[in-house]
């Protein structure tokens, strides 16, 4: 099994060069772009060239898809980026309604519908905050993805589970829309709390094995993605994560 692994994680570890040379090393053959990489595309592209990892998926703003999409395909061209995924809506911009959410569902159903026609793939990368009922008892996600019915689902497990949701489920009814997974651990209560209680995968209390064996038994092909939100160090977290996975067999 191949891993490929979320920039973000080691935004705070510079620079590129040492993180992606770390990486390949420990066994990965794919990264996953954000925002903090993407000013110099090229530059970027020929440090992964040089450590034999590509980027099949890179995170987008919605502000940047709605105002600079041509921008967003030129930098996704240059990085090999073939699955465009947009991560996250600030709280201040979040809808408070059952009508917002659909609006919003409306206006990613509309990028996915470009990005299409450029030849790349779309999709929503969940936080917790689509899980939480509104007043009413709507779910933002399953508006989402009921409203959005042509993108797809770069579902992070952690951050379902803070967000009071049961994984099994999502992947059981959504099974299809799942295009890629981010591979992110809790730790137990009152652990790691100097990394907001997020801990190395295989370290904490995130049933994995139970979950891989689902998502695997699926026919979907999807990218699984190392996630930590605020490693103190991003490399035992690489190292670590991939070892227990290995060892597991996964």
């Amino acid at each position: 099994m191949t891993y490929s692994f979320q920039l973000y994680s080691a935004r705070d570890f510079q620079p590129w060069q040492d993180v992606l040379k770390m990486l390949a090393e420990a066994g990965y053959t794919m990264v996953e772009g954000f925002g903090g990489i993407y000013e110099d595309p090229a530059g970027f592209r020929a440090l992964m060239d040089a450590n034999g990892l590509s980027m099949p998926s890179g995170h987008f703003s919605i502000d940047a898809l709605e105002t600079d999409l041509d921008g967003v395909f030129a930098k996704a061209k240059v990085l090999g980026i073939k699955t465009i995924y947009c991560p996250h809506l600030v709280e201040e911009l979040r809808p408070v309604d059952r009508a917002g959410w659909e609006d919003f569902a409306a206006r990613l159903e509309a990028v996915g519908v470009k990005v299409r026609a450029h030849g790349l793939n779309f999709g929503w990368h969940n936080h917790a905050f689509e899980f939480v009922a509104l007043a009413d008892g709507t779910v933002p996600m399953q508006v989402i993805l009921d409203l959005a019915p042509d993108i797809e689902w770069e579902a992070d497990i952690a951050w379902i589970i803070r967000g009071g949701g049961d994984p099994a489920d999502w992947i059981r009814r959504y099974d299809s829309r799942i295009t890629a997974v981010h591979v992110k651990d809790i730790a137990p209560e009152g652990e790691c709390e100097d990394e907001d209680g997020w801990a190395d995968v295989g370290h904490g209390t995130v049933d994995w094995t139970a979950l891989l064996r689902q998502l695997r038994a699926s026919p979907v092909k999807r990218l699984y993605i190392m996630e930590h939100d605020k490693p103190s160090d991003t490399t035992r977290f690489a190292k670590r994560s991939i070892a227990w996975l290995q060892a597991k067999g996964e």
